[in-house]
């Protein structure tokens, strides 16, 4: 048995889904439900005996405990996190809440299950927690990959707020021996992604005949990462990463917003042209970029390869185009999530500059 945190949410759902398809051993699902956490992800699961969704807070203490104290796992995943730069800087207080104070609480309630346990479970249990690329803050053009030694220089408060849990991850393993692992990936993008972010709000926005926003000049860059990499990759950390380390995960893909945008546009060309015959392309709108907005991110995964073996298995051209053939294929999940409170989101958000 294990124990998931956010496994409703984006890259969680996924690493739930693939987790049962390879394997017997039960989870224990715990998310909270927020506007990007969606039950619907997992509705291939309604009937599995080996999925239990619990929906909470991993801020409530008591809970956390009573789930660890009746289902015994031998490891927590903290997927849970919220994520998005832009909300961050409309509204901080949720990611202070969640990502530092709510990771805290977890931490707590896992190092008072943790310290109770038989001596052989005690050595065998690990907390593993999925960070993300953006601690590091910005790259020049010419400046080297971020490694797992890079300084940590956090530019918004969403970065800044799982740099605080990262760190907090870091110290209690250092204060109190919590067996911990902590993965730091790049851009995910793939199925289940809820359409704020680039790639889904290109697709859903395309489809639909709106703009495509892009912010600046659009040549910010990025790493790219297939989220089904990213949940091999995990399963890999917590089948034999070292007690205390860090592993930077990334795709090996960087590319600039722009390029993104003509990928996406050029593919939906492909598959499903419109009905007019006009370019995709013909709805890119160049909108105000966004306050603080890092120009560059980069993963240099080779310690994950040197050391546990792991490289990711899609190329952007490969990923991209599974991505895009998702949300062709399932419209109505698309539809689904996006609520009257998200529809207004977007419009306040990417106002046209140009």
């Amino acid at each position: 048995m294990i124990l998931i945190t956010g496994g409703a949410g984006f890259i969680g759902s996924n690493f739930v889904l693939d987790w049962l398809a390879q394997c017997d051993e039960s989870v224990v699902n715990l998310d909270k439900l927020t506007y990007a956490g969606n039950q619907e992800n997992l509705a291939s699961l309604s009937a599995d005996p080996r999925h239990i969704f619990v929906q909470g807070d991993i801020g409530d203490a008591a809970l956390v405990a009573s789930l660890l104290a009746q289902h015994q796992p031998r490891a927590v995943l903290n997927f849970a996190a919220e994520s998005h730069v832009d909300r961050s800087i409309h509204g901080p207080e949720d990611f202070i809440q969640t990502n530092i104070v709510g990771t805290f609480h977890l931490l707590e309630a896992v190092r008072a299950y943790w310290g109770n346990l038989p001596a052989q479970q005690k050595t065998e249990f690990r907390f593993l927690h999925v960070s993300t690329d953006e601690v590091y803050g910005s790259l020049g053009p010419s400046d080297a990959a971020f490694t797992e030694d890079h300084r940590y220089q956090p530019n918004s408060p969403y970065s800044a707020s799982k740099a605080a849990s990262d760190h907090l991850v870091r110290a209690y393993h250092h204060t109190y021996g919590l067996p911990v692992l902590t993965t730091n990936c790049s851009n995910n993008y793939g199925p289940y992604h809820f359409p704020e972010k680039l790639i889904p709000l290109l697709i859903v926005n395309a489809l639909a005949g709106k703009a495509l926003p892009v912010y600046g000049d659009g040549q910010q860059v990025r790493d790219w990462l297939y989220v089904k990499d990213h949940c091999s990759a995990i399963r890999r950390v917590l089948q034999a990463g070292r007690l205390g380390e860090v592993y930077n995960v990334g795709g090996w893909n960087e590319k600039a917003n722009i390029e993104i945008v003509h990928t996406v546009c050029a593919l939906l060309d492909e598959l499903r042209p419109r009905a007019d015959g006009v370019a995709y392309q013909s709805q890119i709108r160049y909108v105000t970029d966004r306050p603080g907005h890092d120009r560059r991110y980069a993963i240099d995964a080779r310690k994950i390869q040197s050391e546990l073996g792991w490289k990711p298995a899609e190329t952007f051209d490969s990923g991209i185009r599974k991505t895009v053939q998702w949300y062709l294929d399932n419209p109505g999940w698309a539809e689904r999530v996006q609520s009257g409170a998200y529809r207004e989101w977007v419009k306040t958000q990417y106002q046209a500059a140009a």
